[in-house]
């Protein structure tokens, strides 16, 4: 975002991203595991570079609930927020680390047809947040490929399925570009999805509108301004290993097609 643009979110007291302090997040027992329903069928979406980030757009057919969510929530987008060649480059951060990449994946309240009508509501939008580190992950080389095919604005198709149960920390906060509504239920997983740096530098190779080099597409972290960060500590102790993090959210790549 320019400037000029992050200048329209300057007065407001609950933005995001925030620096997750792990040790002053407060266990509460009212959060519970994360339902996904819907996630496990595979249905068509567009891998679209906007000349802003990269963007998919999802048919509303998933939804999470649970973890003290209001209802329903279905998922009408993720797109992703990066540095340069594998840098620094996630929103949030934790204990002050910043990581190579950050996935959002943004669900609305099942009432709502468009994150635009969902922000009116306190509490319309849900996001969330999937960290990156670097080591190489096999399972990601279709996602990857794709990215050549979007280089300049432009579609791919690809298939996406989210599995999973994690461990994560939750806050109120906002959208992170402009307007930055404070309309947001932040979920961030604890847990980290591996990619390697080579993949991740993929990412740089994409262009802005304008035809600049799409790097640092971030925004910095802002203050907590007196918000409690709550816990959650899944039951079934998530490691990369006994549930398939590696997977993140979304498995990205049952079958890509021209």
């Amino acid at each position: 975002c320019s400037s000029l643009q992050l200048g329209l979110c300057e007065l407001s007291l609950t933005e995001s991203p925030i620096n997750i302090v792990t040790q002053r997040a407060v266990t509460e027992g009212t959060l519970t595991p994360l339902t996904f329903r819907g996630y496990q069928d595979m249905f068509d979406s567009i891998i679209t570079n906007n000349g802003h980030t990269v963007k998919v757009n999802l048919s509303g057919h998933a939804l999470v609930e649970g973890g003290d969510l209001q209802g329903p929530y279905k998922a009408v987008e993720f797109h992703f927020h990066w540095g340069r060649k594998g840098g620094p480059g996630s929103e949030h951060t934790v204990d002050g680390q910043q990581f190579p990449m950050e996935m959002h994946i943004v669900h609305i309240k099942d009432k709502y047809s468009s994150v635009s009508e969902a922000v009116a509501d306190p509490s319309g939008v849900a996001v969330l947040g999937v960290l990156y580190q670097v080591s190489r992950n096999k399972k990601y080389e279709t996602l990857i490929n794709a990215l050549a095919k979007v280089t300049q604005q432009g579609n791919f198709n690809t298939f996406i399925v989210p599995k999973g149960q994690y461990s994560y920390f939750r806050y109120t906060g906002s959208l992170t570009t402009p307007d930055c509504a404070e309309s947001v239920i932040w979920t961030v997983l604890e847990n980290t999805v591996h990619l390697s740096k080579q993949q991740l530098s993929a990412f740089s190779d994409l262009m802005f509108g304008n035809g600049s080099t799409m790097v640092e597409t971030f925004r910095p972290v802002q203050p907590l301004n007196n918000r409690r960060v709550l816990y959650y500590s899944g039951c079934n102790a998530a490691t990369v290993s006994n549930i398939l993090v590696i997977n993140t959210v979304l498995t990205m790549l049952l079958t890509v097609w021209e």
